[in-house]
């Protein structure tokens, strides 16, 4: 039960938080930005099972193999990818601390 809302607890309020404290005049649409890190999910898709609660996303799925997280740790560097990239980062924090967590 603590796996699950620590997972979903930093995909979900971590980016609101984030979008309130730290970027105050914009915070509405920096909080969709980082929330929409979530598509990135997409590609469970293409996995079979769909769904396995055992197994640990990174490394497993395309947008979440080390080649990808090396990018989205790049994005943040440059202004119009800022807070895309970190809403990409946030996203494989929540996946990784799951991995752990299993």
């Amino acid at each position: 039960m603590l796996r699950h809302l620590l997972h979903y607890g930093i995909h979900f309020l971590i980016p609101i938080l984030i979008a309130i404290w730290f970027f105050k005049d914009h915070r509405i649409k920096v909080a969709l930005i980082l929330l929409a890190g979530i598509i990135i999910d997409v590609d469970h898709l293409w996995a079979t099972p769909l769904f396995d609660t055992n197994r640990c996303s990174i490394g497993f799925h395309t947008l979440h193999s080390y080649w990808a997280i090396a990018i989205y740790c790049i994005l943040p560097f440059f202004k119009p990818t800022r807070i895309i990239g970190l809403a990409l980062i946030i996203h494989i924090f929540a996946d990784t601390l799951d991995c752990l967590l299993m």
